[in-house]
């Protein structure tokens, strides 16, 4: 896997992908999943997300709405990782993710194309938009 930490077109490359072809974005609208509604006081991000768990597997995760280019791609980043992943896996791979917005230890092979917010940190103003999502997911798996 390549390092993200010291190859900025590599991180711009992979950002980029998930804002302008976002994976999952399509609401199902079934009430089998879990929906939310995330918004951001200091951005535009206002998201709803939908997540199915069945037999503590995380099945599906999809959302919709209008948000910025960080908060859009870790969400569609987010989306992929942990789809079908056990609850309690997603729940480590989610504080891991946080650890590294925070610029503290983290587990870098957990995170596989979320490392793309690596230097997220660097820009505090940008940590709600790139944790929008996950710190949503974690509270419906929490209940």
């Amino acid at each position: 896997m390549p390092t993200f930490k010291d190859n900025p077109a590599l991180i711009r490359e992979v950002i980029m992908d998930h804002y302008e072809y976002p994976r999952n974005k399509k609401l199902k609208n079934d009430p089998s999943y879990t929906k939310v509604n995330l918004d951001s006081e200091s951005c535009i991000d206002n998201i709803d997300l939908e997540v199915k768990v069945e037999d503590g597997i995380i099945k599906d995760i999809c959302f919709d709405g209008v948000a910025c280019t960080i908060s859009t791609a870790s969400t569609s980043i987010m989306s992929e990782l942990l789809k079908d992943k056990s609850v309690e896996e997603a729940k480590v791979i989610i504080d891991n993710y946080i650890a590294m917005l925070h610029g503290e230890e983290y587990d870098e092979e957990l995170l596989e194309e979320a490392n793309a917010f690596v230097n997220t940190s660097k820009q505090a103003n940008r940590i709600k938009c790139a944790t929008l999502s996950w710190i949503g997911l974690k509270d419906i798996l929490n209940k």
